[in-house]
This record gives C-alpha cells, sequence and structure tokens, in this order.
C-alpha cells in the first residue's frame, strides 16, 4: 500500500493533551506504518496555523482553561472548518469533542462558541462526575467491534437531529444525558468522551480513520496481540470492577 501517503495532523498538543489522548495520534502512525503507509505527522502548537490539507486531524481532552483558549483559536484560526469541507477526518476527545460541537460551557460558566461540526451542544452536568471505565457498542453502520474506553468528565453533550451517537452503552454514562449513547459522529467527523487513550484499546477505530483517508473497504492484516491482550484486560475490568 506505499502508492499512498497519509497526513496525519495533532491539533494543539500544548492545550489538548491532559489525559495521554497523544497515543491516539502515535497508534494511527503506527497502524499506517505496519502497513507499509507512509506517514507525514504534524503536531500544531495553538500559536501555529491548522494547515488545511491534511487526511486526518486528532484532537485530545484538556483542562477548562486551555479548552476555551483552544476554542477561541479555532475559531479565529478557521483551518479545521476548511480541512472538513475538502473532505479531511477529525476525531476528537472529551474536551476536543465538545469543541466540535455548536457550544460548551467554559471555565468561566458562560456559553462558549464550538466550531459547528457536530451538531451537538455540551453542558455542565449537576451530578457527580462521570469517572470510570466504559463499555459500549459501536454504531453498526462502521462495523466495529466493542468500544472500551475511560470516561472523566463533568460535561453533558446532547445530540441534535443530524448527529448520531458513536456507541450505545452497556457500562458508563457516556454522554451523561441518561439516554444510553456515548459520543456524536456525522460523516467524517467523530467525537467521543473515551480516554485510555482509545485507540490504543481500540485499534479498529485507528484503521477506519486510515481507510477513510485512504478510500479503501480493507487494510491488510497486521499483529493485533498486544492490542487484543489490553481489549481484554479493560473489558474484563469494566465488567468486574474491583
Amino acid at each position: 500500500m506505499n502508492e499512498s501517503s497519509l497526513r496525519l495532523v495533532w491539533v494543539y498538543p500544548d492545550l489538548l493533551s491532559t489525559y495521554g489522548d497523544q497515543g491516539n495520534a502515535l497508534v494511527v502512525e503506527r497502524r499506517a506504518l505496519q502497513r507499509r503507509v507512509p506517514v507525514s505527522r504534524v503536531d500544531v502548537r495553538s500559536d501555529q496555523q491548522i494547515p488545511t490539507s491534511g487526511d486526518i486531524y486528532l484532537i485530545g481532552g484538556g483542562e477548562d482553561r486551555p479548552q476555551r483558549l483552544a476554542a477561541e483559536r479555532l475559531r479565529r484560526d478557521g483551518g479545521l472548518n476548511r480541512a472538513v469541507a475538502n473532505g479531511a477526518i477529525v476525531f476528537s476527545v472529551c474536551a476536543g469533542y465538545q469543541i466540535l460541537g455548536h457550544e460548551f460551557v467554559n471555565d468561566l460558566g458562560h456559553p462558549e462558541p464550538g466550531l459547528g461540526l457536530l451538531d451537538v451542544v455540551s453542558v455542565r452536568g449537576e451530578g457527580e462526575r462521570c469517572v470510570g471505565d466504559v463499555l459500549a457498542d459501536i454504531d453498526p453502520q462502521l462495523g466495529l467491534p466493542q468500544l472500551t474506553g475511560f470516561e472523566n468528565h463533568q460535561g453533558v453533550t446532547h445530540l441534535g437531529p443530524t448527529a448520531r451517537p458513536f456507541a450505545r452503552l452497556r457500562i458508563g454514562r457516556g454522554n451523561g444525558t441518561g439516554d444510553g449513547t456515548e459520543g456524536a459522529f456525522n460523516d467524517t467527523v467523530f467525537g467521543t468522551y473515551m480516554h485510555g487513550p482509545v485507540m490504543a484499546r481500540n485499534p479498529h477505530i485507528a484503521d477506519m480513520l486510515i481507510k477513510l483517508a485512504l478510500d479503501v473497504n480493507a487494510l491488510p492484516p497486521v499483529d493485533d496481540q498486544w492490542y487484543d491482550a489490553l481489549r481484554a484486560e479493560r473489558i474484563a475490568a469494566a465488567v468486574q470492577p474491583a
């Protein structure tokens, strides 16, 4: 598959990489290279412009103030919206997921405009913080195995009519709305509350993004022994917590 190349963009690691979500970029890069797909990876800091020529954009989680700063700079920059308009794929986690929506509550307690790339609105939950292992069934349309991850958020995210739930919960609180949904997606834009990092627990998500970027239906198999062991361990921990 070395006739194709993959342009991978890790967005604002200086603001949105609090919970180890940079591991998602490492897994996507590794999974592509295992298939002999050349990867050009760019880590874009918040004082730099977002390139519009990427294939896959990854955004992680962060604290409340860095989230607000990231949203402000992404709105001013406009590059991520232009990239999506050109067909780019975006996968976002937690704070990054909220930023992709229409609105979230910032660290000052005020509504903060998002990028409008997902039809979701996030508010601050009034109950206990959502913390713990999650197990969920990913939307059958995506053809992926069960989702395993770790959530740690206070936000509650409501999906609008054009957003599909990324997964349906078996264990955990997901979007926090009580309707059993976790994350959201629409076309090539994805959001989830799952850390882990989520790609290490769910390498098939990374493979899905690569297939979308390369416009192929399948990828050559790779050794998943390490990933399978990690998945089995974390799924067991979710089903039978200590």
